[in-house]
């Protein structure tokens, strides 16, 4: 599923390439794709609208549209949002195509069918209940210590909670626990300060490193431009069941947390 890193990735490349493009219709393939308002409504609405801006929410993305409204999506599991031009034929799992006014087409394509989009005037009734950004500045060590507190979930089960952190998904909570050398079953209110502060920067760090190398391209993750990201070469344990740690060489291992597959060092990461 993509992740922060992931959607922070689709922001950032389509930035200079759609900003100030015109929505000039919409192809919907799939019309149970749009959750609000109705397909209808939704084709029409969008015509003629321009981008003002793009933002991330989470794993959301936010277009904000001239009109006043939010397109919102999301990519679920298996969805990739490619920016083409409008004679290349329409890639396999397409869901819907929304037309630009400079010939080019942004395509959301979904294998699983799992994706979402809205088109709404107040994007609280989207994304109001996601908890902080684990990147902004007001996310400090204290801020999360406080977090834990009130959660005596295993800690691989709050960081994947969207309405506690939000963003951080099952990859980059197993790559995160590693840097921190947290076993991924730690109740959260047992961490004690220093475990906190660790957990914390690994946190930041796994997600930035991500960031600067276009996201985990795991499944069908593919930037804008169709390119692979390359961050899951990078991995110390997530998807790697079986091999050995780069740390200390035991073998990782695989358990189920939450309905989550969860990947750890049971050296590095001791109970």
């Amino acid at each position: 599923m993509p992740e922060l890193p992931e959607v922070e990735t689709i922001k950032n490349c389509l930035l200079p390439q759609v900003v100030g493009r015109r929505f000039t219709g919409v192809t919907l393939l799939w019309p149970r794709l749009v959750r609000q308002p109705s397909p209808e409504e939704f084709c029409h609405r969008i015509a003629g609208q321009t981008i003002k801006d793009i933002r991330r929410r989470g794993k959301y993305l936010l277009f904000h549209l001239s009109g006043g409204e939010r397109l919102i999506l999301h990519l679920k599991m298996t969805g990739v949002l490619l920016l083409q031009l409008s004679f290349v034929p329409v890639e396999p799992h397409t869901r819907a195509v929304l037309h630009l006014d400079n010939g080019t087409d942004l395509s959301f394509c979904d294998q699983r069918k799992f994706g979402a989009v809205w088109l709404v005037k107040d994007e609280r009734v989207v994304i109001g209940k996601l908890g902080p950004e684990p990147l902004d500045n007001n996310f400090t060590p204290d801020v999360l210590g406080k977090m834990l507190q009130r959660h005596a979930t295993p800690i691989k089960a709050l960081l994947f909670d969207q309405n506690i952190i939000a963003g951080i998904g099952n990859m980059y909570a197993d790559e995160a626990l590693f840097a921190a050398r947290i076993n991924p079953l730690r109740r959260a209110t047992d961490l004690s300060e220093e475990e906190t502060k660790r957990l914390h920067q690994a946190i930041r760090q796994v997600l930035t490193s991500a960031i600067g190398h276009g996201g985990a391209s795991i499944n069908t993750y593919r930037q804008p431009d169709g390119q692979r990201g390359l961050a899951h070469f990078f991995f110390k344990v997530a998807h790697r069941r079986g091999e050995r740690c780069y740390t200390c060489h035991t073998a990782i291992e695989r358990i189920t947390i939450r309905g989550r597959g969860t990947y750890f060092c049971p050296n590095c990461q001791k109970p």
